[in-house]
């Protein structure tokens, strides 16, 4: 595919400036999903994530745009989470993306949050776009929110777009500038295969599905791979995008995003950060993989009756493929019995992490 023509990029925010609608209505306006399938939040596939009205995973999905000068665009869009305590979402979604959408509220302006996502943009060489979303609220203050931006974070005003996700007002003008300001992604096709892991889940049928970046070389079906940190062969079985729901295809090439299946079950032969090879042609060096980040609160997880043990370790496992910030280690109490020992960013994650399990 040709790389000129594609855009990938993160939709980056304080929580509740609107980054999750932003999401859906730019999925509506390319006819990703129709008026009948559309609902709030349509990216926030846990129930949870609707419950609260936050975003806790970050999600991949994949747009066609036709754009004013006749192209079709492929845009790789990540829509992120908010909440300080899923920071780690965020900083894994950026390392696939060449650009960022920097969405602040037009009611509340730059918060502490937006400065934060805007250096760790700044931090993956991102462009940064900024855009002032709910311009459709009654006698909104634009011109102080778009100050702000100029001064706080030292935007040019004529890069500030004004959209209004609700309404869908400006929305054909932030696709227009996303072609123009946001780089296509670099790489060759013939180099040795360089794909970074930036996420994965578990699927009962198909395995763990595994989301990728390519970077360099190419993925197809039937490839044999390698995972570097791992040091372990697999052949892959399926390649394909999302677009929003699992979409099958032949081929990713350099600059594409989206996931393999290996029929991998246990969920410590895959980590998030490694970089997937050729297993014939193996690239000279992996990718840079992910910062370590330290808990910073602390908690015993045990089950209530003895006998879960094993279900509570098998699902721990299985949560840990979703969320590489949350740490664990078995421990034993004499009050409790067998449980772990987990580790969280903050106490929403763990509240997060305890509902889900």
């Amino acid at each position: 595919m040709d790389k000129s023509l594609i855009r990938n990029f993160s939709i980056i925010a304080h929580i509740d400036h609107g980054k999750s609608t932003l999401a859906d209505r730019l999925l509506l306006a390319v006819g990703a999903i129709d008026e009948r399938k559309f609902k709030n939040q349509l990216l926030d596939d846990m129930d949870l994530e609707r419950e609260r009205g936050i975003t806790i995973k970050a999600s991949a999905v994949r747009l066609d745009y036709k754009a004013e000068d006749g192209k079709t665009y492929v845009f790789n869009l990540i829509d992120t989470p908010g909440h300080v305590d899923f920071a780690y979402e965020v900083e894994k979604s950026l390392r696939a993306c060449e650009g960022a959408l920097l969405v602040i509220d037009a009611s509340q302006g730059v918060e502490s949050q937006t400065v934060a996502n805007h250096f760790l943009a700044i931090d993956n060489n991102l462009e940064i776009l900024p855009v002032i979303n709910k311009i459709d609220i009654a006698n909104i203050d634009i011109d102080h929110a778009k100050m702000e931006f100029m001064e706080i974070l030292k935007f040019k005003e004529e890069d500030i777009q004004l959209v209004s996700a609700k309404e869908g007002l400006g929305i054909k003008p932030l696709f227009e500038k996303i072609v123009s300001f946001i780089p296509p992604p670099e790489g060759d096709d013939a180099a040795p295969l360089q794909a970074l892991i930036f996420d994965m889940k578990y699927d009962q049928y198909k395995g763990i599905i595994i989301y990728v970046r390519v970077v360099n070389g190419a993925l197809t079906p039937g490839q044999g791979i390698k995972m570097m940190h791992i040091d372990r062969d697999y052949h892959v079985e399926e390649v394909g995008v999302f677009r929003p729901e699992i979409s099958q295809g032949k081929r990713l090439g350099s600059g594409e995003v989206g996931y393999i299946t290996c029929n991998i079950h246990d969920p410590r032969d895959v980590r998030v950060g490694d970089t997937v090879t050729d297993a014939q042609t193996p690239a000279a060096r992996p990718l840079a993989g992910y910062r370590h980040l330290n808990p910073l609160v602390f908690s015993g997880v045990y089950p209530v009756n003895a006998k879960d043990f094993m279900d509570l370790r098998e699902a721990i496992e299985k949560f840990r493929l979703n969320d590489s910030s949350f740490v664990y280690e078995p421990e034993t109490s004499q009050s409790f019995g067998h449980g772990f020992r987990c580790g969280f960013l903050g106490l929403l994650h763990m509240e997060i992490v305890q509902e889900r399990l």
